[in-house]
Protein backbone atom coordinates (compact mmCIF):
# COMPACT_ATOMS: atom_id res chain seq x y z
CA UNK A 1 0.00 0.00 0.00
CA UNK A 2 1.42 3.39 -0.98
CA UNK A 3 1.60 6.33 1.43
CA UNK A 4 -1.18 8.14 -0.47
CA UNK A 5 -3.44 5.07 -0.36
CA UNK A 6 -2.72 4.62 3.34
CA UNK A 7 -3.75 8.21 4.10
CA UNK A 8 -7.15 7.58 2.49
CA UNK A 9 -7.68 4.29 4.31
CA UNK A 10 -10.37 4.35 7.07
CA UNK A 11 -7.82 2.86 9.49
CA UNK A 12 -5.04 5.24 8.42
CA UNK A 13 -4.46 6.63 11.92
CA UNK A 14 -4.48 3.18 13.52
CA UNK A 15 -2.13 1.87 10.84
CA UNK A 16 0.32 4.71 11.45
CA UNK A 17 0.24 4.10 15.19
CA UNK A 18 0.77 0.37 14.61
CA UNK A 19 3.81 0.98 12.43
CA UNK A 20 5.34 3.26 15.06
CA UNK A 21 4.49 0.74 17.78
CA UNK A 22 6.30 -2.03 15.91
CA UNK A 23 9.30 0.08 14.87
CA UNK A 24 10.06 2.26 17.90
CA UNK A 25 12.13 2.53 20.03
CA UNK A 26 13.52 -0.78 18.73
CA UNK A 27 12.02 -2.98 16.00
CA UNK A 28 9.71 -5.86 16.95
CA UNK A 29 7.66 -6.77 20.02
CA UNK A 30 9.66 -9.50 21.75
CA UNK A 31 13.23 -10.21 22.88
CA UNK A 32 15.06 -12.46 25.30
CA UNK A 33 15.99 -12.02 28.93
CA UNK A 34 18.77 -13.58 30.97
CA UNK A 35 17.26 -15.39 33.97
CA UNK A 36 20.47 -16.07 35.93
CA UNK A 37 23.14 -13.67 37.26
CA UNK A 38 25.76 -12.64 34.71
CA UNK A 39 27.70 -10.07 36.69
CA UNK A 40 30.93 -11.77 37.73
CA UNK A 41 33.46 -14.03 36.09
CA UNK A 42 32.19 -16.87 38.29
CA UNK A 43 28.64 -16.28 37.04
CA UNK A 44 29.85 -16.67 33.47
CA UNK A 45 31.83 -19.79 34.31
CA UNK A 46 28.59 -21.36 35.55
CA UNK A 47 26.42 -20.07 32.69
CA UNK A 48 28.87 -21.19 30.04
CA UNK A 49 32.16 -23.05 30.04
CA UNK A 50 33.28 -24.88 32.13
CA UNK A 51 30.17 -25.14 34.34
CA UNK A 52 27.70 -25.78 31.53
CA UNK A 53 29.35 -29.14 30.81
CA UNK A 54 27.77 -30.83 33.82
CA UNK A 55 24.11 -30.25 32.85
CA UNK A 56 25.06 -31.33 29.33
CA UNK A 57 26.33 -34.65 30.68
CA UNK A 58 23.23 -35.10 32.83
CA UNK A 59 20.84 -34.42 29.95
CA UNK A 60 22.78 -36.73 27.67
CA UNK A 61 22.31 -39.51 30.23
CA UNK A 62 18.64 -38.66 30.90
CA UNK A 63 16.88 -36.42 28.30
CA UNK A 64 14.05 -35.63 30.72
CA UNK A 65 16.53 -33.59 32.77
CA UNK A 66 16.33 -30.94 30.03
CA UNK A 67 13.19 -29.87 31.88
CA UNK A 68 15.25 -29.35 35.05
CA UNK A 69 18.31 -27.63 33.59
CA UNK A 70 16.99 -25.64 30.59
CA UNK A 71 13.98 -23.50 29.69
CA UNK A 72 12.40 -26.31 27.62
CA UNK A 73 9.53 -26.81 30.06
CA UNK A 74 8.29 -23.23 29.73
CA UNK A 75 9.11 -22.63 26.07
CA UNK A 76 6.61 -22.81 23.20
CA UNK A 77 7.35 -22.36 19.51
CA UNK A 78 4.80 -20.34 17.54
CA UNK A 79 5.32 -21.66 14.02
CA UNK A 80 3.77 -20.70 10.68
CA UNK A 81 4.28 -21.08 6.96
CA UNK A 82 2.39 -17.84 6.34
CA UNK A 83 -0.27 -19.40 4.13
CA UNK A 84 -3.31 -18.07 6.02
CA UNK A 85 -2.28 -14.99 7.99
CA UNK A 86 -5.24 -13.33 9.70
CA UNK A 87 -7.56 -12.12 6.94
CA UNK A 88 -4.64 -11.36 4.65
CA UNK A 89 -4.22 -14.80 3.10
CA UNK A 90 -1.02 -16.35 1.81
CA UNK A 91 1.45 -13.56 2.50
CA UNK A 92 4.36 -15.85 3.36
CA UNK A 93 6.16 -16.59 6.59
CA UNK A 94 8.24 -13.41 6.80
CA UNK A 95 5.22 -11.12 6.38
CA UNK A 96 3.46 -13.18 9.04
CA UNK A 97 6.22 -12.60 11.58
CA UNK A 98 4.52 -9.60 13.27
CA UNK A 99 1.52 -11.85 13.98
CA UNK A 100 3.72 -14.60 15.41
CA UNK A 101 5.53 -12.07 17.61
CA UNK A 102 2.13 -10.85 18.74
CA UNK A 103 1.15 -14.38 19.67
CA UNK A 104 4.33 -14.62 21.74
CA UNK A 105 3.32 -11.43 23.55
CA UNK A 106 -0.04 -12.98 24.47
CA UNK A 107 1.56 -16.20 25.72
CA UNK A 108 3.84 -14.20 28.00
CA UNK A 109 1.29 -11.63 29.14
CA UNK A 110 -1.48 -14.06 30.02
CA UNK A 111 0.31 -17.27 31.06
CA UNK A 112 3.98 -16.32 31.59
CA UNK A 113 5.07 -18.72 28.84
CA UNK A 114 8.21 -17.91 26.86
CA UNK A 115 8.03 -18.15 23.06
CA UNK A 116 10.16 -18.22 19.99
CA UNK A 117 8.37 -17.29 16.79
CA UNK A 118 9.50 -19.38 13.82
CA UNK A 119 8.58 -18.64 10.22
CA UNK A 120 9.18 -21.58 7.88
CA UNK A 121 9.70 -21.31 4.13
CA UNK A 122 8.46 -24.77 3.11
CA UNK A 123 7.63 -25.91 -0.40
CA UNK A 124 5.23 -28.63 0.79
CA UNK A 125 3.39 -29.82 3.90
CA UNK A 126 5.92 -32.64 4.25
CA UNK A 127 8.83 -30.18 4.21
CA UNK A 128 7.10 -28.13 6.92
CA UNK A 129 6.47 -31.25 9.00
CA UNK A 130 10.10 -32.35 8.71
CA UNK A 131 11.37 -28.89 9.65
CA UNK A 132 9.22 -28.66 12.77
CA UNK A 133 10.02 -32.22 13.83
CA UNK A 134 13.76 -31.55 13.59
CA UNK A 135 13.66 -28.47 15.82
CA UNK A 136 11.08 -29.81 18.29
CA UNK A 137 13.60 -30.95 20.96
CA UNK A 138 14.14 -27.29 21.86
CA UNK A 139 10.56 -26.80 23.02
CA UNK A 140 8.01 -27.92 25.57
CA UNK A 141 5.18 -27.34 23.09
CA UNK A 142 4.38 -26.35 19.51
CA UNK A 143 1.66 -23.81 18.63
CA UNK A 144 0.92 -23.97 14.91
CA UNK A 145 -0.50 -20.76 13.53
CA UNK A 146 -1.95 -19.31 10.32
CA UNK A 147 -1.56 -22.44 8.18
CA UNK A 148 -4.13 -22.83 5.41
CA UNK A 149 -6.62 -25.68 5.23
CA UNK A 150 -6.59 -28.47 4.24
CA UNK A 151 -2.81 -28.80 4.79
CA UNK A 152 -3.16 -27.65 8.40
CA UNK A 153 -5.00 -30.87 9.29
CA UNK A 154 -2.34 -33.09 7.74
CA UNK A 155 0.49 -31.11 9.32
CA UNK A 156 -0.94 -31.12 12.82
CA UNK A 157 -1.83 -34.81 12.82
CA UNK A 158 1.59 -35.84 11.54
CA UNK A 159 3.37 -33.78 14.20
CA UNK A 160 1.13 -35.07 16.99
CA UNK A 161 2.02 -38.61 15.97
CA UNK A 162 5.75 -37.94 15.65
CA UNK A 163 6.42 -35.78 18.72
CA UNK A 164 6.15 -36.33 22.47
CA UNK A 165 5.24 -32.72 23.28
CA UNK A 166 1.91 -30.90 22.80
CA UNK A 167 1.17 -29.79 19.24
CA UNK A 168 -1.81 -27.46 18.94
CA UNK A 169 -3.11 -25.61 15.88
CA UNK A 170 -4.80 -22.64 17.49
CA UNK A 171 -6.77 -21.66 14.40
CA UNK A 172 -8.45 -25.05 14.66
CA UNK A 173 -8.83 -26.01 18.29
CA UNK A 174 -8.40 -22.66 20.02
CA UNK A 175 -11.24 -21.15 18.04
CA UNK A 176 -13.36 -24.28 18.44
CA UNK A 177 -12.92 -24.29 22.23
CA UNK A 178 -14.01 -20.67 22.71
CA UNK A 179 -16.94 -21.10 20.33
CA UNK A 180 -18.09 -24.21 22.20
CA UNK A 181 -17.87 -22.57 25.62
CA UNK A 182 -19.88 -19.56 24.52
CA UNK A 183 -22.37 -21.64 22.57
CA UNK A 184 -23.17 -23.98 25.45
CA UNK A 185 -23.98 -20.97 27.64
CA UNK A 186 -26.00 -19.29 24.89
CA UNK A 187 -28.02 -22.45 24.31
CA UNK A 188 -28.88 -22.62 28.00
CA UNK A 189 -29.98 -18.98 28.01
CA UNK A 190 -32.17 -19.65 24.98
CA UNK A 191 -33.70 -22.78 26.53
CA UNK A 192 -32.13 -25.15 24.00
CA UNK A 193 -29.77 -28.13 24.04
CA UNK A 194 -26.76 -28.92 21.91
CA UNK A 195 -28.13 -32.39 21.14
CA UNK A 196 -31.28 -30.97 19.55
CA UNK A 197 -29.98 -27.70 18.11
CA UNK A 198 -29.89 -27.23 14.34
CA UNK A 199 -26.56 -25.57 13.56
CA UNK A 200 -25.25 -23.81 10.45
CA UNK A 201 -21.47 -23.33 10.13
CA UNK A 202 -20.40 -20.94 7.37
CA UNK A 203 -16.76 -21.55 6.49
CA UNK A 204 -15.16 -24.97 6.16
CA UNK A 205 -11.53 -24.14 6.81
CA UNK A 206 -9.49 -24.87 9.91
CA UNK A 207 -11.84 -23.23 12.43
CA UNK A 208 -15.07 -24.44 10.84
CA UNK A 209 -14.16 -28.11 10.58
CA UNK A 210 -12.47 -28.22 14.00
CA UNK A 211 -15.50 -26.49 15.49
CA UNK A 212 -17.86 -29.10 14.08
CA UNK A 213 -15.66 -31.92 15.36
CA UNK A 214 -15.62 -30.49 18.89
CA UNK A 215 -19.36 -29.83 18.93
CA UNK A 216 -19.95 -33.45 17.89
CA UNK A 217 -17.69 -34.62 20.74
CA UNK A 218 -19.74 -32.48 23.13
CA UNK A 219 -23.03 -34.04 22.02
CA UNK A 220 -24.26 -32.27 18.91
CA UNK A 221 -26.11 -34.49 16.41
CA UNK A 222 -24.29 -34.98 13.12
CA UNK A 223 -27.45 -34.71 11.03
CA UNK A 224 -28.26 -31.34 12.62
CA UNK A 225 -25.10 -29.57 11.45
CA UNK A 226 -24.93 -27.98 8.00
CA UNK A 227 -21.46 -26.82 6.94
CA UNK A 228 -21.40 -24.31 4.11
CA UNK A 229 -18.48 -23.34 1.88
CA UNK A 230 -18.23 -21.23 -1.29
CA UNK A 231 -20.08 -23.91 -3.28
CA UNK A 232 -22.94 -24.19 -0.81
CA UNK A 233 -23.89 -26.85 1.72
CA UNK A 234 -21.35 -29.65 2.12
CA UNK A 235 -23.49 -32.67 1.33
CA UNK A 236 -22.69 -36.28 0.55
CA UNK A 237 -23.59 -35.91 -3.13
CA UNK A 238 -20.77 -33.48 -3.87
CA UNK A 239 -17.80 -34.76 -5.83
CA UNK A 240 -15.38 -31.94 -4.94
CA UNK A 241 -14.83 -32.72 -1.26
CA UNK A 242 -11.42 -33.33 0.30
CA UNK A 243 -11.35 -35.91 3.14
CA UNK A 244 -11.76 -33.24 5.80
CA UNK A 245 -14.84 -31.69 4.23
CA UNK A 246 -16.25 -35.14 3.51
CA UNK A 247 -16.00 -35.79 7.24
CA UNK A 248 -18.58 -33.06 7.92
CA UNK A 249 -20.85 -33.76 4.94
CA UNK A 250 -24.52 -34.65 5.51
CA UNK A 251 -27.35 -36.17 3.52
CA UNK A 252 -29.71 -33.32 2.63
CA UNK A 253 -31.72 -31.84 -0.23
CA UNK A 254 -30.77 -28.33 0.89
CA UNK A 255 -28.09 -26.63 -1.17
CA UNK A 256 -27.71 -22.96 -0.21
CA UNK A 257 -26.88 -20.95 2.88
CA UNK A 258 -30.33 -19.39 2.80
CA UNK A 259 -31.95 -22.84 2.81
CA UNK A 260 -29.71 -23.99 5.66
CA UNK A 261 -30.67 -20.96 7.75
CA UNK A 262 -34.41 -21.68 7.58
CA UNK A 263 -35.41 -22.86 11.04
CA UNK A 264 -31.80 -23.02 12.29
CA UNK A 265 -31.19 -22.54 16.00
CA UNK A 266 -27.52 -21.56 15.67
CA UNK A 267 -25.38 -19.77 13.09
CA UNK A 268 -21.59 -19.87 13.40
CA UNK A 269 -19.67 -17.78 10.88
CA UNK A 270 -15.94 -18.27 10.37
CA UNK A 271 -15.88 -17.00 6.83
CA UNK A 272 -16.00 -13.40 5.57
CA UNK A 273 -17.70 -10.02 5.88
CA UNK A 274 -21.39 -9.33 5.24
CA UNK A 275 -22.22 -12.80 3.87
CA UNK A 276 -25.45 -13.20 5.87
CA UNK A 277 -28.49 -11.20 4.81
CA UNK A 278 -31.03 -9.94 7.38
CA UNK A 279 -33.65 -12.18 5.78
CA UNK A 280 -31.59 -15.24 6.66
CA UNK A 281 -31.52 -14.31 10.35
CA UNK A 282 -35.24 -13.53 10.23
CA UNK A 283 -35.84 -17.07 8.93
CA UNK A 284 -34.09 -18.74 11.87
CA UNK A 285 -35.96 -20.57 14.63
CA UNK A 286 -37.31 -18.73 17.68
CA UNK A 287 -34.62 -17.56 20.15
CA UNK A 288 -31.72 -18.00 17.73
CA UNK A 289 -27.98 -17.74 18.38
CA UNK A 290 -25.70 -15.91 15.94
CA UNK A 291 -21.92 -16.15 16.21
CA UNK A 292 -20.66 -13.89 13.39
CA UNK A 293 -16.92 -14.23 13.90
CA UNK A 294 -15.36 -12.84 10.73
CA UNK A 295 -12.92 -10.09 11.70
CA UNK A 296 -12.86 -7.14 11.48
CA UNK A 297 -16.20 -7.15 9.63
CA UNK A 298 -18.60 -9.90 10.78
CA UNK A 299 -20.85 -11.97 8.52
CA UNK A 300 -23.70 -9.80 9.76
CA UNK A 301 -23.32 -6.79 11.97
CA UNK A 302 -25.01 -6.86 15.39
CA UNK A 303 -27.16 -3.81 14.68
CA UNK A 304 -28.46 -5.42 11.50
CA UNK A 305 -29.16 -8.77 13.12
CA UNK A 306 -30.84 -7.24 16.16
CA UNK A 307 -33.04 -5.09 13.93
CA UNK A 308 -34.73 -8.23 12.57
CA UNK A 309 -34.54 -10.42 15.69
CA UNK A 310 -34.85 -9.05 19.20
CA UNK A 311 -34.82 -12.57 20.66
CA UNK A 312 -31.30 -13.56 19.63
CA UNK A 313 -28.03 -13.99 21.49
CA UNK A 314 -25.11 -12.71 19.43
CA UNK A 315 -21.34 -12.97 19.54
CA UNK A 316 -18.62 -11.61 17.26
CA UNK A 317 -14.83 -11.66 17.03
CA UNK A 318 -14.59 -7.96 17.89
CA UNK A 319 -13.79 -6.39 21.24
CA UNK A 320 -16.18 -3.46 20.73
CA UNK A 321 -19.28 -5.67 20.86
CA UNK A 322 -20.48 -7.92 23.69
CA UNK A 323 -19.45 -11.59 23.70
CA UNK A 324 -16.12 -11.49 21.92
CA UNK A 325 -15.02 -14.98 20.85
CA UNK A 326 -11.32 -14.43 21.45
CA UNK A 327 -8.70 -17.17 21.26
CA UNK A 328 -6.64 -15.50 23.97
CA UNK A 329 -9.17 -16.98 26.40
CA UNK A 330 -7.82 -20.40 25.47
CA UNK A 331 -4.37 -21.06 24.06
CA UNK A 332 -2.18 -19.42 26.77
CA UNK A 333 -4.00 -21.21 29.56
CA UNK A 334 -4.31 -24.52 27.72
CA UNK A 335 -0.56 -24.60 27.12
CA UNK A 336 0.05 -23.48 30.73
CA UNK A 337 -1.86 -26.49 32.00
CA UNK A 338 -0.17 -28.85 29.56
CA UNK A 339 3.33 -27.58 30.38
CA UNK A 340 2.70 -27.69 34.12
CA UNK A 341 2.29 -31.48 33.98
CA UNK A 342 4.66 -32.05 31.02
CA UNK A 343 1.83 -33.41 28.90
CA UNK A 344 2.82 -35.32 25.78
CA UNK A 345 -0.16 -33.94 23.87
CA UNK A 346 -3.29 -31.81 24.13
CA UNK A 347 -6.03 -34.36 23.63
CA UNK A 348 -9.77 -34.00 23.21
CA UNK A 349 -10.44 -34.46 26.93
CA UNK A 350 -8.13 -31.53 27.71
CA UNK A 351 -9.91 -29.39 25.14
CA UNK A 352 -13.29 -30.24 26.65
CA UNK A 353 -11.94 -29.46 30.12
CA UNK A 354 -11.02 -25.99 28.86
CA UNK A 355 -14.52 -25.57 27.41
CA UNK A 356 -16.16 -26.46 30.71
CA UNK A 357 -13.83 -24.23 32.75
CA UNK A 358 -14.55 -21.23 30.53
CA UNK A 359 -18.26 -21.98 30.49
CA UNK A 360 -18.43 -22.18 34.29
CA UNK A 361 -16.40 -19.03 34.88
CA UNK A 362 -18.87 -16.90 32.92
CA UNK A 363 -21.60 -17.84 35.39
CA UNK A 364 -19.75 -16.54 38.43
CA UNK A 365 -19.85 -12.96 39.80
CA UNK A 366 -17.48 -10.71 37.87
CA UNK A 367 -14.62 -9.21 39.94
CA UNK A 368 -14.47 -5.43 40.31
CA UNK A 369 -11.07 -5.30 38.62
CA UNK A 370 -12.58 -6.77 35.45
CA UNK A 371 -15.40 -4.22 35.46
CA UNK A 372 -12.82 -1.46 35.91
CA UNK A 373 -10.64 -2.77 33.07
CA UNK A 374 -13.59 -2.61 30.67
CA UNK A 375 -15.20 0.56 32.01
CA UNK A 376 -18.35 -1.27 33.12
CA UNK A 377 -20.55 -0.75 36.16
CA UNK A 378 -21.98 -4.25 36.14
CA UNK A 379 -21.76 -7.49 34.22
CA UNK A 380 -23.47 -10.79 34.84
CA UNK A 381 -24.27 -14.01 33.03
CA UNK A 382 -26.83 -13.27 30.36
CA UNK A 383 -27.31 -12.49 26.65
CA UNK A 384 -24.49 -9.91 26.66
CA UNK A 385 -22.09 -12.00 28.77
CA UNK A 386 -21.76 -15.66 27.79
CA UNK A 387 -17.97 -15.94 27.86
CA UNK A 388 -15.35 -14.49 30.26
CA UNK A 389 -13.41 -11.35 29.45
CA UNK A 390 -9.74 -11.83 28.46
CA UNK A 391 -8.44 -9.73 31.36
CA UNK A 392 -10.27 -11.80 33.98
CA UNK A 393 -7.45 -12.89 36.36
CA UNK A 394 -9.35 -16.06 37.28
CA UNK A 395 -8.61 -17.52 33.84
CA UNK A 396 -4.99 -18.04 34.92
CA UNK A 397 -6.12 -20.26 37.79
CA UNK A 398 -9.13 -22.12 36.42
CA UNK A 399 -8.30 -23.12 32.86
CA UNK A 400 -4.74 -24.45 33.37
CA UNK A 401 -5.85 -26.43 36.41
CA UNK A 402 -8.72 -28.03 34.50
CA UNK A 403 -6.49 -28.86 31.53
CA UNK A 404 -3.76 -30.29 33.78
CA UNK A 405 -6.25 -32.48 35.63
CA UNK A 406 -7.63 -33.83 32.36
CA UNK A 407 -4.09 -34.60 31.18
CA UNK A 408 -3.40 -36.55 34.36
CA UNK A 409 -6.71 -38.39 34.20
CA UNK A 410 -6.08 -39.20 30.53
CA UNK A 411 -2.62 -40.61 31.11
CA UNK A 412 -0.74 -38.06 28.98
CA UNK A 413 0.90 -36.19 31.88
CA UNK A 414 4.41 -36.92 33.13
CA UNK A 415 4.15 -34.89 36.32
CA UNK A 416 1.41 -34.45 38.95
CA UNK A 417 -0.03 -30.95 39.33
CA UNK A 418 1.58 -30.56 42.77
CA UNK A 419 5.12 -31.30 41.56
Amino acid sequence: MTDSQNKAHPDADLNRQALDFHALPRPGKIGTEVTKPAVTQHDLSLAYTPGVAEPVRRIHADPDLAYSYTNKGNLVAVITDGTAVLGLGNVGGLAGKPVMEGKAVLFKRFADIDCFDIEVDAESPQAFIETVARIAPTFGGINLEDIAAPHCFEIEQALIEQLDIPVFHDDQHGTAIIIAAGLLNALELQGKTLAEARIVVLGAGAAGIAGVRLLLALGAHRDNIFCVDRQGIIHLGRQDLNPYKFGVAVETEKRTLAEAMEGADVFIGVSGPDLVAPEMVAAMAPRPIVFALSNPVPEIRPAVALAVRDDLVMATGRSDYPNQINNVLGFPFIFRGALDVRASRINEAMQIAAVEALRALAREPVPAEVLEAYGLKELSFGPDYIIPKPFDPRLRERVPAAVARAAIDGGVARLPTDH
